[in-house]
């Protein structure tokens, strides 16, 4: 055979090819009689001419002799391998795409036990394509495999390795080919072929594990860079009817298929393996930071992955976010956001077994976060001494409680109920709880922990519901609770105000009430009169204790609690009038408002036409003559009121023996109403006036000092010059008289009460006749219908 130089160009090797062919044809032709079938076979499908393709009669040919001989097969493909391999190195190339079209029919048509033998040239062959430097035979030799790969063996193989192909795939991945295109093409070829190896061999115990390591440390990455390099364009993963050609082409969209795809087949011990990579990834390329591209792997995996095992990416996450434990603020704010988003996809119950150790490495985060903040720096093994952002790491703490409340969200009630005691345990409480150890941040620190705590705390009651408060709620929460509403830190009692207002609020009302307009019990009561006093009040505070107000009224009421209700509205007006409380004139104004907008309310709750008569009455006469009574006027960016406030009087307030007149006469207790609502001051108020953690752990020393006495003389003298004069002798009358004088008082005080429920009795139990005689129930029998006065019809004769 005349040998010809190698052409520089296709048509050039075409050309080549068909004088090589003509002239082998020609030399052997006399002896082609003896050479095997087989090889006969396969010479006749390659034409003389390349361009005009496989010989489809001979193919089919070839194609019957192989199932009709199928120990002859793995012949066949070491003879196709041996023309491709000369093909290739003599840039035949329309040769070499007729050779591996071939192949692609003979591996559709024969699944014999001889197959594997046959696979193995074919391997050779495509490898032989992915090795050399001509992307066309690349893409070629993929798409080959490919072929392959969606073929089920009925044979198992138990020496067949695709090492080779992961790293291959993985390396046209990450092609950085001259020309825009062909790049394009090559890395979605190798995306393609790692689809290919994943299908091969995940489901194919006698193959090498791909979900080891050496794998997934190249699928993975391979696949998160070409995810990201369309991030810019392919964000919004359109459907496959929506998107265009272009689309649906693209190497990010492919990507995402296959990233589903991998995910999907993963089982409960594969998950940690696929997972890793996707961690090392972002941290080696400073993906957190962005956040973006970080969050759309997550919700990648957590929409691909199985539910059940949602819990051990959610694990996965809470030990990387410990592990960055010393990175700057933004990649932690950037982990626990993503945690955030991953939380909120899982199913109900994906925290998982250890649900409290989820809440307890997200306080630990968020401790951290403030002692960072407090101390400005921390060291870092690597880097020495690194300064602290502020506002980075208040990101960061918000981000930390708001993942708190995305993973409350998931949990059923009884479990959320044990979170909530769980962060109250957390939080230092003086006398209750002791305070944290801080590296030298002090008493600030130890405030910074109690916001922030009651902030998750705040998350975490969002939306809580139960159908019994005192079993979700008990006394263990609810004291520490209510204790901070009485210090002097104004967003400490908004805090408080805002977690009691999502506890109470079961059927969502609090939007209806969140701002005021005119339209428990007696331990909440008295926190709530107390919070009113308080000069650091503004108008979130009032706006929170009416929305308390209300929500009390909706869900807790009954008779007895709206005459409470009534009693304490009343007892803020006579506070607001007090001139012994040092209350400032926005105070008094905003404590009347808060008085009126809540009369207004359960006036129209109680529909009582008498008692809502009476209330629409001072609100118009406060419209007319003292309109910054009244929230519209108070309760706005600018509030509307007075420098200084005159004496009120008359018929610009609420007259308590004028709505017990009216409340009593529609069987409401007229003793209780007619009774002034004072609060009952206990040792744990008169620490109320405390500033700092500091200042109340000594006092609290000093009151130990002296337990067997009730006042110690430090407190008293604080705490008594507030008090009315009033108070103070019947709290002292209580604490000092003797027994039998206060005895004598209560029996004196029962003995009217007992007088006056009989006087009720009586006229309830025996009612005047009426002229409507009586009524039959729906059970035949007779019963007395009584009617009230001003409701009995008389006959005309007796009206005059």
């Amino acid at each position: 055979m005349k040998d010809y130089p190698q052409a520089h160009t296709l048509n050039e090797s075409l050309t080549t090819s068909s004088l090589d062919f003509s002239l082998s044809a020609g030399v052997c032709g006399c002896c082609g009689a003896l050479r095997p079938r087989y090889k006969r076979l396969v010479d006749n499908i390659f034409p003389e001419d390349p361009e005009d393709g496989l010989v489809k009669a001979n193919m089919e040919k070839l194609t019957f002799y192989a199932l009709s001989a199928p120990e002859k097969l793995d012949r066949i493909g070491a003879y196709l391998s041996e023309r491709l391999s000369r093909d290739v190195a003599r840039h035949r190339y329309g040769y070499v795409c007729i050779a591996m079209e071939a192949l692609d029919q003979l591996l559709m048509a024969c699944h014999c036990q001889s197959i594997n033998l046959f696979v193995e040239s074919f391997l050779k062959m495509v490898r032989k394509l992915l090795e050399a430097d001509k992307p066309n035979l690349q893409i070629l030799g993929t798409n080959s495999f490919v072929k392959f790969a969606n073929i089920e063996e009925d044979t198992p193989s138990y020496h067949r390795s695709y090492d080779f192909f992961v790293s291959r795939f993985s390396e046209m991945c990450h092609s950085n080919y001259e020309d825009p295109d062909i790049r394009t093409k090559i890395r979605m070829a190798g995306i393609k072929g790692l689809q290919g190896v994943v299908r091969k061999t995940v489901n194919d115990e006698l193959q090498a594990n791909i979900w080891d390591p050496q794998h997934m440390d190249k699928i993975v990455p391979s696949l998160l860079f070409n995810l990201q390099s369309g991030e810019g364009t392919e964000s919004r993963s359109p459907s496959p009817l929506q998107a265009s050609e272009k689309e649906r082409e693209s190497p990010a969209e492919l990507t995402e298929r296959c990233f589903r795809e991998l995910l999907g087949r993963a089982a409960y011990g594969n998950i940690k393996n696929a997972v890793t990579p996707v961690l090392m990834h972002l941290d080696n390329h400073s993906l957190w930071e962005g956040k973006t591209f970080a969050v759309r792997c997550f919700k990648i995996i957590m929409y691909s992955i199985q539910s059940q095992h949602s819990h051990l990416v959610i694990q996965q996450l809470l030990g990387h976010v410990d592990a960055n434990s010393k990175s700057s603020a933004t990649v932690r704010a950037g982990i626990v956001e993503v945690l955030l988003e991953a939380a909120g996809i899982a199913a109900s119950g994906s925290v998982g077994p250890t649900v409290l150790e989820v809440f307890n490495t997200l306080l630990r985060h968020l401790r951290l976060s403030v002692d960072y903040e407090l101390t400005g720096s921390y060291n870092c093994t690597n880097i020495g001494t690194k300064i602290i952002k502020e506002h980075e790491e208040r990101q960061l703490q918000e981000a930390v409680i708001r993942t708190i409340g995305s993973f409350a969200n998931t949990l059923p009630t009884y479990q959320r109920s044990e979170v909530m005691l769980f962060i109250m345990g957390k939080i230092p409480i003086p006398g209750m709880h002791p305070m944290l150890p801080s590296t030298g941040s002090g008493p600030e620190g130890n405030r910074m922990i109690q916001v922030m705590l009651l902030k998750s705390l705040r998350q975490v009651t969002c939306g809580f519901q139960t159908t019994n408060m005192l079993t979700a709620l008990p006394n263990s929460f609810l004291d520490p609770l209510l204790s901070f509403a009485l210090l002097e830190d104004a967003e400490i009692r908004l805090l408080v105000l805002e977690i009691l207002v999502s506890l109470i609020d079961r059927h969502d009302n609090l939007p209806k009430f969140s701002n005021i307009y005119i339209y428990i019990y007696q331990h909440l009561y008295r926190h709530i009169y107390l919070c009113s006093k308080e000069q650091s009040s503004v108008q979130p505070h009032f706006e929170k204790l009416y929305s308390l107000l209300a929500l009390i009224s909706m869900e807790l009421a009954n008779e007895e609690v709206v005459v409470d209700l009534i009693r304490v509205a009343l007892a803020l007006q006579d506070l607001a009038l007090s001139s012994e409380e040092t209350l400032p004139v926005y105070n008094r104004c905003a404590v009347h408002a808060l008085s009126s907008a809540y009369l207004n309310l359960i006036s129209q709750l109680t529909t009582v036409p008498a008692f809502c008569q009476h209330v629409h009455e001072v609100i118009e006469m406060r419209q007319k003559e003292s309109p910054y009574l009244l929230p519209e006027d108070v309760f706005i960016e600018n509030p509307k009121i007075p420098k200084t406030l005159e004496k009120l009087e008359g018929e610009l307030l609420f007259q308590q023996a004028k709505i017990t007149e009216v409340l009593g006469g529609s069987g409401y207790n007229t003793e209780r109403l007619a009774t002034p609502y004072v609060p009952q001051f206990t040792d744990e108020d008169r620490l109320s006036k405390r500033k700092s953690v500091g200042e109340t752990i000594s006092l609290q020393v000093e009151l130990n000092g002296v337990k067997v006495c009730v006042y110690s003389p430090v407190d008293s003298v604080g705490v008594e010059e507030q008090e009315k004069e009033r108070r103070r002798q019947v709290v002292e009358k209580f604490q000092k008289a003797p027994f039998e004088e206060i005895a004598a008082h209560c029996g004196a005080r029962a003995t009217m009460l007992q007088s006056k429920l009989n006087q009720i009795f009586e006229i309830t139990i025996r009612p005047p006749p009426s002229p409507s005689g009586t009524i039959t129930s729906s059970y035949g029998q007779t019963q007395s219908c009584s009617v009230p006065v001003y409701e009995m019809k008389f006959p005309d004769l007796c009206v005059y």
